[in-house]
């Protein structure tokens, strides 16, 4: 096994430096909310691999129904060879998913393919093509994915032209300084000056923006967003890939709001750290395609869908929705207390539900003025000294928490520790 160092080399010389990374860690083993690296350092993991492993790394139940669906097939296409959990799977997301009426799912590979795909059923749907998305929004790397995507650098920088018909309305939140009338406003310009409702085919919208740094679609903004699709035939689309399965203190973030979307993206912490997505929607707008209009080589692996059957299984025994809720007021606890603290980095807006959790690194105890440069020294300090860490955010100064729901308080608090002391080494 190659050392830390030996292995960043190699990576420099064969993989390209448009993949980014956090760490100068080589991973060689880990276990729920634990890493160990090839020198046999261990970490505790506030990541989560940004959030694909709500239930940890390689749960015990989550293996076990890999390791038996490996012993039957691994592939077969599915639109080859239909098999069981493949179907099982889009029977349960149907039942659990908060949209109105009969539904059905597609699964797919990535967020980026499941948003994709959603687009593409919501212009089937209506016959029309465009998409309005919002700023600070993440919906994936891919071309019309990166388009949705809300944020120049580093996602659409010297990567050329975007496809068209895709605008931005600015997302209403305290750090941006936009309020929902603004935002509402805003829209009602771009109906009048570039696109006409009867042209739109999608409204896609985090419930809570992760790359954009944490924050929450306020009710106000996701009421209005129904009513104007319904008014104008629209589809409303809520790419929960980061915040769904449990990450929010609920199943889904659009539990937290009295109006439910048309389709629904799901991906990350669906298969416990397998690659796996899902569109789930009306089922009336998901037979919109024609046969053969949808699907893929890869998607759907059973491998996967016998992943993500066990996550149902561990969400439901090991009551994670209610230990999400007990994780976020523990982070949210401690957060608070650093905020006072004048002997650390200045950090306030603590924010977030459930265990969906960032705070911001500002240049100014008291003041707002983004710190970049300060948030990525103790991204790295804290690695370095045993503790994994994002950051995020349009300004990139938010660090975002996203520890699996399966750690225990001790881990947790170990991890804040560490957090701690990241913060304090920078005063």
């Amino acid at each position: 096994m190659s050392t830390n160092a030996e292995l960043l080399t190699r990576r420099n010389a064969a993989v390209p430096r448009g993949v980014a990374h956090t760490t100068a860690i080589a991973a060689e083993r880990a276990l729920n909310s634990e890493i160990w690296d090839s020198e046999g350092k261990r970490y505790v993991d506030f990541a989560g691999g940004i959030a694909v492993l709500n239930t940890g790394h390689r749960h015990p139940k989550v293996i076990a129904a890999v390791q038996k669906q490996l012993e039957q097939f691994t592939h077969t296409c599915f639109q080859v060879v239909l098999y069981e959990p493949y179907v099982e799977l889009a029977e349960k997301l149907n039942a659990i998913v908060p949209i109105e009426g009969p539904k059905k799912t597609i699964l797919l590979s990535t967020g980026a393919e499941a948003t994709e795909n959603a687009v593409k059923i919501a212009r089937a749907a209506t016959s029309r093509a465009g998409v309005i998305a919002f700023t600070g929004g993440f919906h994936g790397r891919t071309i019309v994915a990166s388009a949705m995507t809300g944020k120049v650098v580093p996602y659409k920088l010297g990567l050329g032209p975007t496809v068209p018909d895709v605008w931005h309305v600015p997302f209403p939140s305290p750090a941006s300084g936009v309020t929902v009338e603004e935002a509402l406003r805003y829209l009602d310009f771009l109906f009048k000056a570039d696109v006409a409702p009867s042209r739109v085919a999608a409204i896609i919208i985090e419930p809570v923006q992760g790359e954009g740094g944490f924050h929450e679609a306020p009710v106000e903004l996701m009421v209005a967003l129904r009513r104007i699709c319904d008014t104008h035939g629209i589809v409303l689309i809520a790419d929960e890939v980061q915040t769904g399965y449990g990450r929010t203190g609920k199943m889904f973030a659009m539990e937290h709001y009295p109006v439910m979307p048309d389709l629904m993206t799901i991906a990350k912490s669906l298969a416990g750290g397998f690659p796996l997505s899902a569109v789930t929607g009306r089922a009336a707008i998901m037979d919109a395609a024609d046969p053969g209009g949808l699907g893929g080589t890869y998607a759907g692996n059973p491998v996967a869908c016998a992943a993500a059957l066990a996550v149902l299984e561990v969400f439901e025994e090991e009551k994670l929705l209610d230990r999400a809720n007990a994780i976020g007021a523990r982070l949210k606890h401690r957060l608070a207390a650093l905020e006072t603290r004048n002997d650390l980095v200045p950090v306030k807006f603590a924010r977030g539900p459930g265990a969906m959790v960032a705070f911001d690194i500002v240049k100014d105890r008291g003041g707002s003025e983004p710190d970049a440069e300060a948030t990525k020294r103790v991204v790295q300090r804290a690695w370095q000294g045993g503790l994994v860490l994002l950051s995020c955010g349009v300004n990139a100064n938010t660090i975002r928490i996203l520890v699996p729901l399966t750690a225990s308080d001790a881990i947790v608090d170990e991890g804040l520790d560490l957090l701690e002391a990241a913060l304090r080494q920078e005063a």
